[in-house]
Formats: structure tokens, C-alpha cells, sequence
């Protein structure tokens, strides 16, 4: 099987962040995430983000009821790019602006409610993204500058309403219950470790995929590396700042996905 479509069906496989309840007053799109085959090219040298939503684009053609009005959809003053609509879809008889997220966080259980959860190496957070989200990126449908552009495809904004398809991973600490509130609990697909606590899996195999296999389930047909390997090519992303998500194979040939943290522990 071809890596795109393993990429792609790890994407379909990977809950939305919420489900029935908005959360900031945002509403999550609702799609039937049926088996589909992945047979257009794709550029892999695009970051996650893009690559995520040529998959979505493949989605949304690919199922019934849903057209494609627009996608990608650069909106200019002066010359200058004030953002960008991810999509602009007719689902059932009716418009809608669709903007696509798919985020990895780990909980920091220091912090309460949906201010918990942070990005791998503490540069981004959930909150932020919904601020954003709700304060920038879904206001620029009303901006003036995309009105003109919504009259020349003969609609208005007044009929579009707006959703976000918001799809994520999430990883709690190692041996750790939390409150996953309003949350999907199903987007926990792991956890995190500190460098510290390596040490408590020397009998295990590992494997460190690069970021678009950040997507897909882990599996054994890779290459494994045993502790002391790993511990050697992990140090190169600690040393930088970046904390890479891997893959742990047990004794007992369990497979999870994990993240090691670059930050030490009194930091969080």
C-alpha cells in the first residue's frame, strides 16, 4: 500500500476534537469518515498543514451530498494577503466556510480546562488556536475584501454559515489519569515522556517517524532501533529543541505512539 494512503486513512481515523457540544462557539463539521482510496498526487515537500488539507479536499469530493464551491481562497487589500478561507463547500443545499485544523497537544496537567493543552514544544496551545480561529480567521468572511470576492461567485456572506473541522492527537503524561472535559476523549492516542524517564523502557523498541507519519497508526513494519540507538538519534531533536513523536514496541509487542519531551520536567 502506497505511504499517501496509509497517511490518508490515519487522517480519517483521527477523531475531531469535539463532537456534540461547541466549544467558543465554534461548530465542528460532521462527515462520515467512510474507507476512500487516495489516487491523486500530492507535493511532500508541503508542511502538514497543506498536505492535511489535500487530503480533506479528497474527502469532501468524495462524498455524497458535499461539493466543492472554492478552496484555498487567497483574500487581498492593496496587494497585501489579509488571510486565507480553507474552504468554501455546498453540503446538502447549503454554503458553508469550512476551515481545517489538525493539531497534536499533550496535557499539561498543571493547567485547568482547555488551557491544558499545548503544543509538543510549548510554542503553541489549544486556546490560542480557538482565539484565533473565532477572532481572525472566521471574521475575514465578513471582511469587505471578501464580500467582493463572494459576489463574484454569486453569493453573500449572510447565507454561508461556518464550521471548523477540527481534528486532533492528544497525549497525557505517562501513567497519568486526567479530566479530559470537553474534549473528545477518543483524540487520546498516547502520552509523553521526559528524557529522565527513558531509562524505564531499556527493554523496548523504538522508532522515530518523520512528521507527515505523524499521522498514521503505528505499525512493525519499520525499522526499529533498541534503547542505547535510541537514546543516541533522540539527543539530535533534544538538542535542538524539538520534541519528536515515536513509536514504542514492548516485550510483549505492543505498540503505542509517545512523545519525549525536550523541556525538563519543573518547567511544565
Amino acid at each position: 500500500m502506497k505511504v499517501t494512503q496509509i497517511r490518508f486513512e490515519g487522517f480519517l481515523k483521527t477523531p475531531t476534537l469535539w463532537v456534540s457540544t461547541n466549544i467558543h462557539e465554534l461548530k465542528q463539521f460532521s462527515i462520515e469518515q467512510k474507507s476512500i482510496v487516495f489516487n491523486i498526487d500530492i507535493d511532500n515537500k508541503q508542511r502538514l498543514g497543506k498536505y492535511v488539507e489535500r487530503f480533506v479536499s479528497h474527502q469532501l469530493v468524495n462524498t455524497e451530498g458535499i461539493s466543492l464551491i472554492a478552496e484555498n481562497i487567497q483574500i487581498s487589500k492593496d496587494k497585501i494577503t489579509l488571510g486565507e478561507l480553507d474552504f468554501l463547500i455546498n453540503k446538502n443545499g447549503k454554503p458553508i466556510h469550512l476551515e481545517v485544523i489538525y493539531k497534536f497537544y499533550l496535557c499539561d496537567p498543571s493547567l485547568k480546562g482547555l488551557d491544558c493543552w499545548i503544543g509538543p514544544n510549548k510554542k503553541d496551545s489549544l486556546l490560542e488556536k480557538l482565539n484565533k480561529l473565532r477572532e481572525k480567521q472566521l471574521p475575514l468572511l465578513y471582511s469587505k475584501e471578501c464580500e467582493k470576492y463572494l459576489k463574484s461567485i454569486s453569493l453573500q456572506s449572510a447565507d454561508i454559515s461556518q464550521q471548523v473541522y477540527f481534528k486532533a492527537q492528544l497525549f497525557v503524561p505517562l501513567n497519568t489519569k486526567i479530566n479530559h472535559g470537553e474534549v473528545n476523549p477518543t483524540c487520546i492516542v498516547g502520552y509523553y515522556i521526559y528524557r529522565n524517564e527513558l531509562s524505564l523502557f531499556k527493554e523496548s523498541k523504538f522508532y522515530i517517524p518523520n512528521k507527515k507519519d505523524w499521522l498514521i497508526l503505528p505499525h512493525t513494519n519499520v525499522d526499529w532501533l533498541n534503547y542505547d540507538d535510541f537514546v543516541i538519534e533522540s539527543k539530535e531533536y533534544l538538542d535542538r529543541e524539538f520534541s519528536p513523536m515515536c513509536w514504542i514496541k514492548s516485550k510483549n509487542g505492543e505498540l503505542k505512539k509517545f512523545f519525549l519531551v525536550w523541556w525538563p520536567p519543573e518547567v511544565v
